[in-house]
């Protein structure tokens, strides 16, 4: 099978395509036929060998695919070879076939084509288990989502504003905080101008937002939790902003509020597939109707993972890139 492989650690110089052996699904598994995988801040990281994949995890890089059944292994029900899927993977996802947790294996919306549904697992499912599952967003609650433009904040947009709940965002540029207000978002604030803090409490009288979805870790810590309602969560998914930050902890408990830091990848076999699960039953229906859609800003072939890499590392680009395999 072709696969991107990384020839050390470095920019995206190091990654080229090439020949591997074939990969079998063994008991629990499914293996897929890849149409598309989507490219992830974390493929990124990985790349730059800061963020390696779990144990037992393929090495190469790639968090999400679309494709067809090509096998099933031992035990595995509910599926036929040639179903249209999609998938959260651990590891795995730029090549033409990949094996997966059976539990980790998702139909394909309505509606959808293979081509735009690699771009859906990892933001759907970390959207949903975070926002939703973990901090608990509420329809009458107020939600913060920073980086808007971006593969998450493109979808947690779309998906607060269609469960009800008032969406504030922030992002770098007005092209890309108009693109948000199309999406969902009542209120953007451009992070070069204003101070997202000012903004939420003058938008709230005051009261701050009930929910915050961030990637930027320590730099906004402090700010973040200046930001909260009374009672509110602050969910931390990404350390774009560093690692080590400064709390002042009775700031929190005037608030009665909740720091949480939580990541996807690692976490048991069992707890992705109640995700995937639940993204099934609540998140697909308003992708079927065409409530929330997958934003791709640019498809490229595998051949061309460089370019695609380049593109993630710039951040210039809006929702998703996927490439096509």
């Amino acid at each position: 099978m072709r696969a991107v492989v990384a020839d050390g650690a470095g920019g995206p110089e190091i990654l080229s395509v090439q020949e591997v052996p074939d990969v079998e699904p063994g008991p629990g598994e499914i293996a897929i036929t890849v149409v598309a995988t989507a490219v992830n801040r974390a493929d990124t990281l990985q790349r730059q060998g800061f963020y390696p994949p779990p144990p037992g995890a393929s090495d190469v890089i790639g968090l999400e695919c679309s494709g067809t059944v090509a096998a099933l292994g031992e035990g595995v029900e509910g599926w036929s070879v040639g179903d249209e899927v999609c998938a959260l993977l651990a590891g795995g996802g730029y090549a033409s076939r990949v094996v997966v947790p059976a539990g980790q294996v998702m139909p394909v919306p309505a509606g959808v084509d293979l081509v735009h549904a690699a771009a859906l697992p990892e933001v759907a499912c970390t959207v949903w288990s975070n926002v939703f599952m973990v901090a608990g967003l509420k329809p009458d609650e107020t939600f913060l989502v920073h980086g808007g433009a971006g593969g998450i904040g493109t979808f947690a947009i779309q998906l607060a504003h269609a469960l009800g709940s008032r969406v504030f965002t922030t992002g770098g540029t007005a092209d890309k905080l108009a693109f948000c207000a199309d999406l969902g978002a009542d209120v953007t604030i451009n992070y070069h101008d204003d101070d997202f803090v000012q903004v939420v409490r003058e938008s709230t009288d005051g009261a701050g937002v009930d929910v915050i979805l961030d990637n930027m870790g320590a730099a906004y810590l402090g700010r973040n939790v200046d930001a909260l309602a009374t009672e509110g969560r602050l969910v931390v998914i990404g350390m774009q902003g560093g690692t080590r930050g400064e709390l002042d902890l009775s700031r929190l408990l005037a608030k009665r509020a909740a720091v949480i830091a939580t990541s996807l990848r690692g976490r048991p076999v069992e707890g992705k597939a109640a995700i995937c699960a639940s993204v099934v039953e609540h998140v697909w229906p308003l992708v079927a109707d065409g409530t929330i859609r997958p934003v791709v800003e640019q498809t490229l072939p595998l051949d061309d993972v460089r370019r695609a890499h380049e593109l993630m590392d710039a951040g210039s680009h809006t929702g998703k890139i996927v490439l096509t395999v």
